[in-house]
């Protein structure tokens, strides 16, 4: 598995009966998970959350908060901020799992960068920008699509508590495979592509996304704007039902004519009450040259 670690400002505390009971920086939350089936490790500590997130029956749900929190909060890792708030659909702004794949990402592009090449990246579905962030202040150019305005606009404001370098950024709110075919029409091409689809979603114009039936001709487009010099190929995937061999699978076909290596694992969260809480899959295809470097 990818283990996300060294974390800070962000714990999971304990899990059970389906929720998982989170810090976040200075305040604790209590939030849904389907995946955690399993009794409480530590029942006695969930009475300090600051905030429960309760799922109505009718669909979604609302948060009760026991203290008063402010709208947004900053969190920190290694030297990186990011703005989170408590969303009317359980999120929070940020996937800290995804750290593991931000280190991953960032080392490959700096050291491609030290021999002095640059780096494209297109980040899809791209959300609030937390591997846009790190891939950028790792020396990246980043395309960070999102078919969601508000996404886009929070991402803008990670980028700017960060303080880096505008030039690095180019922020589009579309289809991500829309996006993806008139790139390759245009002829441009990326270094470095990431892909964090949903299971299900709308597009701006109303494109419905389903992953198990859009998710290969996505990533099928996506060979048309690879560069000759193509450094990582990453999908994240939450779907409950896609297996980590899927990503694998699908990687190995779409870089098939590429050097370079393909794995995919789950990735998981440590818990402070013990054992790992389930986040999903990666899939990770990395050029052979920069593999060799690791």
């Amino acid at each position: 598995m990818y283990l996300t670690e060294d974390w800070k400002d962000f714990e999971v505390l304990d899990t059970g009966d389906g929720a998982k009971l989170e810090r976040w920086g200075r305040f604790v939350l209590d939030r849904p998970d389907p995946q955690v089936i399993w009794p409480k490790g530590q029942p006695e500590i969930w009475a300090s959350a600051d905030g429960v997130y309760t799922r109505s029956d009718r669909g979604g749900g609302r948060w009760d908060f026991r203290t008063a929190l402010p709208e947004s909060w900053v969190v920190s890792r290694r030297g990186l901020k990011f703005r989170v708030r408590p969303t009317g659909f359980k999120h929070t702004g940020l996937f800290p799992e995804q750290a593991v794949n931000w280190d991953a990402m960032s080392d490959l592009i700096r050291r491609r960068i030290a021999g002095g090449e640059q780096v494209k990246m297109l980040n899809l579905f791209g959300y609030t920008g937390g591997a846009t962030v790190a891939c950028g202040a790792a020396g990246a150019h980043v395309t960070h699509v999102d078919a969601a305005k508000g996404m886009v606009t929070w991402a803008r404001e990670n980028r700017d508590l960060n303080g880096i370098d505008e030039k690095r950024f180019r922020f589009i709110v579309e289809d991500a495979l829309s996006f993806v075919r008139r790139e390759g029409r245009r002829g441009s091409r990326y270094e470095a592509i990431l892909m964090d689809p949903p299971s299900y979603g709308r597009g701006p114009g109303g494109e419905v996304w389903k992953i198990e039936n859009e998710l290969w001709g996505l990533v099928s487009a996506c060979r048309e704007i690879m560069s000759d010099r193509m450094l990582f190929f990453f999908i994240n995937s939450y779907t409950t039902g896609l297996q980590p061999a899927v990503l694998r699978n699908i990687l190995g076909k779409a870089c098939a004519s590429l050097r370079g290596t393909v794995d995919a694992r789950e990735v998981c969260l440590p818990v402070r009450s013990g054992g790992v809480l389930p986040c999903g899959a990666t899939g990770r295809w990395i050029a052979a040259d920069a593999a060799a470097g690791e």
